[in-house]
């Protein structure tokens, strides 16, 4: 409880003890019933100056200008408590903001989520669990209060992702990738055109409703366009046909407990394993992972190699496709390196 909301309560209490010493005093200095002494009580210390119940004695007079003189304190005392507070909340908000928006301009080698929906909610939880370098671009209130429920601490940019300020200010420059998931195709075919103008080699990756938006997201700039709709199909076809590959998938890739994980690392220049085969790597035996899949950038696209023999070479560039728990990974990282 902070200071001022102790105030507050404690103002409360007070406005409770000045009605209950009003009330009483009335009734035994005045003789007067429990109701006209409340009621006299309360005119009078909220100051209205209506007329008074019954002719007041000396002593009721005084008694009266002693509530009078209180109520006056207590309503200077509770408004003043009530401003600050409000000062306060938005100085709060106010720093909040400034220093979200310092530590997203900090950023870099990050992921911009436009759309703080269900989609992007979920996409947001996926990436807490690995990473918090992220940024979530939203212009609604209500989402993003909603969204703060679910991740309390995460970067959030209040703003329409359609405007090109508002990817610059989320660190489009510098992100490492982009996934719009707003709520109308047309807006995430917009973002698509901004992002790809602005960053040319940022990775963007679009949900699409309708199915013949994807092939126009694709045309707009995104490298990879999810549809829920196909996305769902063939995973209900799976589930019916190869129940244990979905089971597995899923371990692998949505584990709640993260204990498997399977997970990709990009071989730089100068890599301890960059130039060797998968043999001389000696990946499994360092870090007891398994090795999936290699893959490899060419002039066509992305390769792959899957289920790679020790004579695989694996060349600065190239993804290497792993499965193993999180600690596994992040030592694979190291020795890579």
């Amino acid at each position: 409880m902070t200071v001022l909301t102790k105030r507050i309560v404690w103002s409360l209490y007070a406005l409770a003890g000045l009605v209950v010493l009003g009330t009483a005093g009335y009734m035994l200095m005045e003789g007067q019933p429990f109701g006209d002494s409340l009621y006299m009580t309360v005119i009078t210390l909220t100051a209205v100056g209506y007329q008074e119940v019954w002719d007041l004695t000396r002593a009721g007079r005084g008694f009266t200008m002693f509530l009078l003189l209180a109520g006056v304190s207590w309503l200077g005392f509770w408004f003043a408590s009530i401003t600050a507070l409000i000062v306060e909340l938005d100085l709060q908000d106010v720093l909040r903001r400034r220093r979200s928006m310092r530590e997203i301009s900090n950023m870099e080698n990050h992921v911009i989520i436009c759309g703080a929906g269900r989609t992007g909610r979920q996409v947001a939880q996926e990436l807490d669990t690995v990473t918090h370098d992220y940024v979530i671009v939203e212009r609604d209130p209500k989402r993003i209060t909603q969204l703060r429920e679910y991740i309390p601490d995460v970067h959030v940019l209040e703003a329409d992702a359609t405007h090109d300020q508002a990817l610059l200010d989320a660190g489009l420059l510098k992100a490492r990738g982009l996934i719009t998931c707003l709520s109308a195709d047309a807006d995430n075919l917009y973002v698509c055109l901004s992002a790809r103008d602005l960053a040319a080699r940022v990775t963007i990756v679009a949900r699409a409703y309708e199915e013949e938006s994807i092939d126009k997201l694709y045309r707009a700039g995104a490298d990879q366009v999810v549809s829920p709709n196909v996305s769902s199909a063939i995973r209900m076809a799976s589930v019916l046909l190869r129940p244990s590959v979905v089971s597995f998938i899923d371990i692998a890739t949505r584990s709640p407990d993260l204990k498997l994980r399977m997970e990709q690392t990009a071989v730089r220049e100068g890599s301890r394993i960059a130039g060797k085969t998968l043999e001389e790597a000696n990946i499994p035996q360092e870090t007891g992972l398994i090795v999936i899949a290699i893959g490899k950038h060419g002039d066509a696209g992305l390769d792959f190699v899957f289920n790679p023999s020790r004579t695989t070479r694996i060349d600065a560039g190239d993804d290497v496709i792993v499965l193993g728990d999180p600690t596994q990974i992040e030592r694979l990282r190291e020795y890579a390196g």
